[in-house]
């Protein structure tokens, strides 16, 4: 294999200038047959480079242990790196690298090609748009981000590298970073959620107290138990296609059309697809019960191995998101929290304080978030890759989107990202794959139903899906459909002044638990709201992804 076939993409069986003047239930047929058989068509060396991340994420954690004479050097890693201290600094130095920018939501399986990362670019620089927790409060609320907003990411980050070069972090090194970014939570909700903050801010927090293995050990159960909660719906099927046709280590052509009911007339999940659902359904939901089972003392075994196989088989298929290092963290939490200490039962967790936080984190945010999913993040909520998530088009009118340059960003526009890289005809065809990841999850299959509600002619718009937005706007992007909704489009407009016409939304929600509706608006960015109306979930899955 060359070079040039290890950085071009897999190109789609189709012409995509050719596809671009199809009407959208031809464009979406030829797109979602492309997805089904070929994913994303991410060049090799694009997974390469993840690989290179996570191996520079773990040099990290080995250079801030390194600072603490008590723990050693990597010649005797194996008799300090599941203590108590190592664990600590493993927790800071993944929220430095995830609110930093370079963890979930980076690279190129992100629709993020040039900077391959925002974060960092963005947090650190006044002007770009923010989306404070408060809009209008003094200080803290205004719409872009001012020196006093940068100042306080700066001294998150100040104080991470402060515990991370510390020889012995102590409760007075620990307390800046849960203070800063408690603040950063109401100046700007996409720092709080690019920082995990429902993992690594909930666990610092418990860091401040003397009983905090008990703390983080609730924690990292519930990051398990929530997320298998979380898939108990009839999205998860459509995500287990999406992975399989993605993954760089599932390319066989008999396994993924084997994913579909009748491949290419049929894109709905196979019995074999849903059945793969529940099946990791199932595991997610074992691995915490069968930690919660082991005997207080006795080596946890069995929900190690039930851990690693999760965990394996979720970072080998390398999902759109790319979480891996955070997957690599929650696998060494496993082994330093409850292989390392049996001995500690989580109904030793103390004082009533930090009892009454970690349950609402982890009991009462998981369970509002699932009953009333438009008012809390699905970060927050757990709902890992459930397929269950708020999302957003975005459709700017001709060249309407080049108002974007009025915003102060890092980040150019998609198709100038990818005319470093590709000519036109192969920057189209990578594109247009995005829209078949969006169409081939089962809330996608309301598009086909709202884009006519949306536009009169879709030829003369630019289909842009809101993850790709929030990558360019706010430096940040992974799945958070809430980030591109109604709030970051008021300051666009604010910003940019779209014309009537020039730039429609669709915002579409998360279907609640013990509910089949899914809710829609369709918003013009100057007039507002056009209409607003629910979709039946048992409905859209009688449909093809493209089927109007």
């Amino acid at each position: 294999m060359g070079l040039r076939n290890l950085l071009d993409p897999l190109p789609p069986p189709y012409s995509p200038a050719e596809w671009l003047k199809k009407p959208l239930a031809e464009r979406g047929r030829m797109v979602c047959e492309a997805w089904a058989m070929q994913g994303y068509g991410t060049p090799p060396a694009a997974y390469a480079a993840y690989v290179v991340k996570i191996a520079l994420y773990v040099g990290g954690f080995l250079l801030a242990c390194s600072f603490s004479p008590s723990l050693g050097g990597p010649t005797t890693l194996a008799a300090w790196w599941l203590s108590p201290l190592a664990f600590q600094k493993a927790i800071v130095w993944s929220l430095c690298f995830e609110v930093m920018g370079l963890g979930c939501g980076s690279g190129p399986l992100t629709a993020r090609y040039f900077p391959p990362f925002g974060g960092a670019l963005y947090f650190l620089r006044p002007g770009t748009t923010k989306l404070p927790f408060f809009p209008g409060i003094p200080l803290l609320g205004g719409r872009t981000r001012s020196v006093l907003d940068v100042l306080l990411y700066a001294a998150l980050l100040g104080a991470c590298v402060r515990v991370l070069v510390s020889a012995a972090p102590s409760t007075e090194t620990f307390l800046p970073i849960a203070i800063l970014l408690g603040v950063l939570g109401l100046t700007d909700k996409t720092i709080f959620l690019a920082a995990r903050s429902e993992h690594y801010w909930v666990t610092i927090i418990c860091f401040l107290f003397p009983q905090w293995l008990a703390g983080a050990k609730i924690v990292q159960l519930a990051l398990w138990f929530w997320a298998g909660a979380s898939k108990l719906n009839h999205h998860f099927p459509t995500v287990s296609c999406v992975m399989t046709s993605n993954a760089p280590l599932t390319r066989m052509a008999w396994l993924r059309r084997f994913m579909y009911r009748d491949y290419p007339r049929d894109l709905r999940p196979s019995r074999f697809a849903a059945w793969l659902a529940h099946g990791g359904t199932a595991m997610e939901f074992a691995v915490p019960i069968a930690f919660l089972l082991t005997p207080t003392g006795q080596p946890p075994v069995v929900a190690i191995v039930l851990m690693l196989a999760l965990h394996s088989f979720i970072t080998s298929n390398v999902p759109m998101g790319v979480p891996l290092e955070w997957n690599v963290m929650v696998v060494y939490g496993a082994f330093a929290l409850f292989w390392a200490h049996p001995d500690v039962s989580v109904l030793t967790l103390s004082p009533w304080p930090l009892t009454v936080f970690v349950l609402l984190m982890t009991i009462g945010l998981p369970i509002l978030g699932n009953l009333f999913p438009s008012r809390i993040s699905f970060l927050l909520a757990m709902r890992y890759y459930a397929g269950n998530w708020a999302y957003s088009v975005w459709l700017f009118k001709g060249t309407s989107h080049e108002k974007l340059s009025k915003l102060t960003k890092t980040s150019p526009w998609i198709h100038d990202q990818l005319a470093r890289f590709y000519d036109k005809t192969t920057a189209l065809g990578l594109l247009s794959k995005v829209m078949g990841f969006r169409l081939m999850h089962l809330h996608g299959r309301a598009l086909p139903l709202l884009v006519p509600k949306a536009v009169d002619d879709l030829a003369a718009y630019e289909w842009l899906d809101g993850e790709v937005v929030a990558g360019l706007v706010l430096g940040w992007n992974f799945g958070e459909g809430h980030l591109h909704q109604e709030q970051l489009l008021g300051s666009v407009q604010a910003q940019c002044g779209f014309d009537e016409g020039e730039l429609r939304c669709i915002f579409v929600e998360s279907q609640p638990l013990f509910s089949d509706a899914m809710d829609y608006r369709i918003v013009d960015a100057k007039t507002g709201l056009i209409e607003r109306g629910d979709l039946s979930v048992k409905e859209l899955r009688t449909r093809q992804p493209w089927q109007a």
